[in-house]
This record gives structure tokens, C-alpha cells and sequence, in this order.
């Protein structure tokens, strides 16, 4: 469901009129990820989103936020009563998290961002308030703007407020590493991993979920290699790359050179740019500030 948006919230309002409707306009946040997409050009104006909570329902697991607000700042928020987000929690704002459309690196755990939002308000080309979806999913119909809207790198409307769905904090995490257990393996050994990533040579593992559930988990681990307990994920190199879960099947790892891949994603980080050519030739990379 889509439909223009009659408001009388001032602040809303205000943003509205700031957009306008003419002239090339850029909304900027924390710059974590400025660089996708393109520059902006040279007469391009720079403005601020809102930002804050506007309401939050935990029991319904639902939260009305201005995008302004930092990923950090919206998480320390849900916390409070146990919960998060499928964010990122990368630095940058709500806004930009859901322009760029980046999922987070424990995606299996989280779910994806596309998922996750369930309404988006945004300001059109001819500065009028739009509001897509709605704060449950039953009894939507029409396009699915929200889902549209994520990975647009703000080119179809300048975000203003979304409802997000939220998710518990689970009550145990655990990261483990193993020298030399076939990733693939693992995927079929644990019922629900939050991130399975593998570097051609050791796979790191985390496990969350209640505390019997992830000590059963570890059991089934311990069946099929030896795992250590580790600090967290491994660092990840500069580029990033989108292929399908089954291509990491076939990657040619000698012309890759080092890189991190996320099994049952097909999502692959890699420290030389060339390195694609071990891939499918369409696949897309993104360079990325870490």
C-alpha cells in the first residue's frame, strides 16, 4: 500500500519543505558508507534527517524511527528491553543502513533488512510526504514499497521515518573457530548458526539462542572437528561481493587470494579487486569503507 501522506507533525513538515522540489538533494548521515553510488554533484544540497524514537511497542516487537538516528544510538535504545535490529551495526544511521540496504554480517541470525522494515515515509521529487507499507504485514496490498526502497541508495524519495521489526537479543552468543572443519559441513551439523565464515582455510562459527540450545549446538560441532572458543568474526577485507550461496561451492580459491566468505549467503569480502575473475563475471562488487 502506498499513499501520499497528510501530516501535522511539524517536524515532518519542516523536513518536507527543507527537500523541496527542485534541485539535486543528498541526505547525509554518518558518511560510512558516502562513496556508493557515485559522488553527488557539484550544486547538490546537503541536509539532515530527523532522528529519534517515535514509538516503540516491544511487546508487539515494532518500532516508529526518525532515520537520523545512529544504528548505535537506535540499538543501546532497544536493548533496554532485550531486543535489536537487523541493521548493521556498522556506524552509520537508520536512514543511510537502509538506503545502502547492507545486511548484517550475522544475517542468519538477524534476518535481512528487507524483511525487517515494515513501513517507510519518505519525501517524493515533488516534495510531497509518501508513506509506503504499514505496521503490521497483513492487509497490505499494492506494491511493496518498503522492500523497494531498500538498497535505493536514496534515489527514489529522501527517508524520513520507518517502522522496524524487531528481534530479541538472544540470552547466550558464542563465536568458535576451527582450523580446518569444511564450512560446508557445519551449515548441515547446526540447526540455525547466526554466521558461518570461511577463508579457504579455518571457519568461524556463531552460535546464539538459549543457553541449552547452544551447548547442544557445540556438541553437534564437536562431532564433526575440533572448535576453539574466539574473541569474534575475523577481520574482513575491503571489497565486497554478492553471489549466489551455491557459487561458494565452486570458487577457485587459489584466484581469489584472500578473502572471507559467508556460507549459506554468498556474500564474499576480498582484499584485491581482480580477484572477481574467479567468479561469474556478472557478479557485483562494491568497494566499501570499512
Amino acid at each position: 500500500m502506498t499513499s501520499l501522506l497528510t501530516v501535522d507533525d511539524p517536524v515532518l513538515l519542516d523536513f518536507a519543505e527543507e527537500v523541496g522540489d527542485s534541485g539535486p538533494v543528498a541526505i547525509a548521515g554518518n558518511r560510512t558508507r558516502w562513496a556508493l553510488g557515485g559522488a553527488s554533484a557539484d550544486d547538490t544540497r546537503l541536509l539532515k534527517a530527523p532522528a529519534g524514537i517515535v514509538e516503540y511497542i516491544p511487546e508487539e516487537m515494532t518500532v516508529r524511527v526518525r532515520v537520523g538516528l545512529s544504528v548505535d544510538d537506535f540499538h543501546a535504545a532497544l536493548a533496554e528491553q532485550g531486543q535489536r535490529t537487523a541493521l548493521p551495526e556498522r556506524g552509520g544511521t537508520v536512514g543511510g543502513a537502509l538506503a545502502v540496504g547492507e545486511n548484517d554480517l550475522r544475517v542468519l541470525g538477524r534476518g535481512r533488512i528487507r524483511q525487517a522494515l515494515l513501513q517507510i515515509r519518505y519525501v517524493s521529487a515533488e516534495g510531497r510526504m509518501v508513506s509506503g507499507g504499514g505496521p503490521t504485514v497483513k492487509n497490505v496490498t499494492g506494491f511493496d514499497i518498503p522492500r523497494l526502497m531498500v538498497g535505493s541508495l536514496g534515489t527514489l524519495g529522501c527517508f524520513v521515518e520507518a517502522i522496524i521489526r524487531t528481534n530479541p537479543i538472544p540470552a547466550v552468543s558464542a563465536w568458535l573457530v576451527s582450523p580446518d572443519v569444511d564450512p560446508f559441513v557445519v551449515a548441515d551439523a547446526v540447526l540455525r548458526p547466526s554466521v558461518i565464515l570461511w577463508d579457504g582455510e579455518q571457519t568461524w562459527v556463531q552460535l546464539e539462542g538459549h543457553d541449552v540450545d547452544v551447548a547442544a549446538e557445540r556438541r553437534a560441532l564437536e562431532r564433526i572437528g575440533s572448535f576453539a572458543e574466539t574473541n569474534g568474526p575475523p577481520e574482513l577485507p575491503k571489497y565486497r561481493w554478492s553471489l549466489s550461496p551455491s557459487g561458494l561451492h565452486t570458487l577457485d580459491t587459489a584466484a581469489t587470494g584472500s578473502f572471507v566468505a559467508s556460507v549459506g549467503v554468498g556474500t564474499m569480502w576480498a582484499s584485491n579487486p581482480a580477484s572477481k575473475r574467479a567468479l561469474d563475471p556478472s557478479v557485483r562488487v562494491v568497494a566499501q569503507r570499512m
